[in-house]
């Protein structure tokens, strides 16, 4: 177990890197904004039922602050086309229904900079000042289509009623009417993740509702912080500094989202779910003969780790990183001195390391003979798999 002073210190981390309230609800608003837009009257959409919502991790409420105030906070939304099906029109043609409303809503903002095209989505970028641009990917239901997938291999079908098919410029059959588009559901992972988050979410969201006199269902998630959510938020800080200069082979955010819920036991600390995660992570990667397989818990025919064969860099840097993580948080659980704490995160915490540090109150005297500290704190720090990996097959997605 780390010791005290390093249980506070992963709060006062967490704490550091959490986004404030103010953002999101800046979120909200921006795409509250446009959905308003795509409902106007004269909406070149209106008549499909457009429906614009967050995904990602502002979803999920793990969104974490850019490393440096000259980035920005991507926004990840997507927009949905509810009458709309795959065999109605190509996914060109969705694409640049949902980019010309877009375009029409930037010039009616007088939005200065202009939209740009991803592979799958629209960039709708906000003033510097903002400090966030929004990704909008279009996309229309395909639930009946899915469901018949999941039941065609036996798999589990409670997330089908909100799974999705979204654009991507890369596909095949782009330009062609096909059933063949890429699946996302990013309302059934959202769901997914809210029950790894297990009672503890339900009697803090309960908890939240009540000091303020509103409904449990008025809360959204991301003004509820679980000691999963905060595991995942200094994870996912580690691996950018981690990787600044290897941007391309970082592991992606989902994979380490999804390892993490699956590796949370309902531990009520920070710390106990942290180390607890580090320990589990890998085992819930599948192998089938050669290939990683990290399957979305909302669609289980999905792998998220599906490059990895044709960029096996990005494999072997999931590993170098879950590796480096279980040293630098081995290193810090031992600690009880403020210097050391900060240093043995601070080459891939960077500057937030040393925020974290001030946040915390002075270290009272201790009642251990001198050393005798240090020798308590090793005793108990947390121990990891010294294998690369032994990975198993999840047990359900429940």
């Amino acid at each position: 177990m780390p010791t005290k002073t390093a249980e506070d210190y992963l709060a006062a981390l967490a704490d550091e890197l959490a986004i404030s309230e103010t953002r999101y609800d800046q979120a909200c608003r921006s795409y509250a904004s446009l959905g308003d837009w795509l409902h106007r009257p004269d909406s070149t959409v209106l008549r499909f039922d457009p429906q614009i919502y967050v995904q990602g991790s502002f979803r999920l409420g793990t969104a974490i602050r850019p490393l440096s105030d000259e980035e920005n906070y991507d926004v990840d939304s997507v927009c949905v086309l509810q009458t709309l099906r795959t065999g109605d029109l190509t996914q060109r043609e969705l694409k640049t229904l949902v980019g010309d409303e877009i375009k029409a809503y930037r010039r009616a903002q007088n939005m200065v900079k202009p939209v740009t095209e991803g592979k799958r989505c629209w960039v709708l970028s906000y003033s510097d000042q903002a400090q966030f641009h929004m990704d909008i990917v279009p996309a229309v239901p395909n639930a009946a289509q899915q469901r018949m997938l999941l039941e065609a291999r036996g798999m589990d079908q409670r997330w089908a009623d909100t799974a999705l098919v979204i654009t991507d410029v890369r596909s095949p059959v782009y330009d062609h009417v096909s059933n063949d588009w890429q699946r996302s559901n990013p309302k059934g992972y959202a769901e997914w993740f809210k029950l790894r988050m297990g009672t503890l979410f339900e009697q803090r969201r309960r908890a939240l509702a009540e000091s303020i006199n509103a409904s449990v269902e008025d809360i959204p998630v991301y003004r509820v912080r679980t000691p999963l959510q905060s595991a995942i938020m200094i994870l996912k800080r580690h691996r950018d500094g981690m990787f600044v200069n290897r941007y391309d082979e970082r592991p992606i955010s989902v994979i380490i989202t999804t390892l993490a819920a699956h590796s949370y036991n309902g531990e009520a600390t920070i710390a106990d779910a942290l180390y607890g995660i580090l320990a589990r992570m890998d085992q819930f990667i599948e192998v089938v003969g050669n290939q990683c397989i990290i399957r979305n818990p909302s669609d289980p025919l999905e792998n998220f780790a599906d490059n990895w064969p044709s960029h096996p860099d990005r494999e072997a840097a999931f590993f170098e990183w879950l590796a480096q993580a279980r040293h630098d948080f081995g290193e810090l659980a031992r600690q009880i001195e403020r210097r050391r704490l900060v240093g043995s995160v601070q080459p891939r915490m960077g500057a937030v390391a040393d925020r974290a540090a001030a946040r915390l109150a002075p270290p009272p005297p201790s009642m251990l003979r001198p050393g005798a500290a240090a020798v308590a704190a090793a005793s108990s720090a947390p121990a990891f798999p010294n294998t690369r990996r032994e990975p198993t097959s999840p047990k359900g997605f429940a």
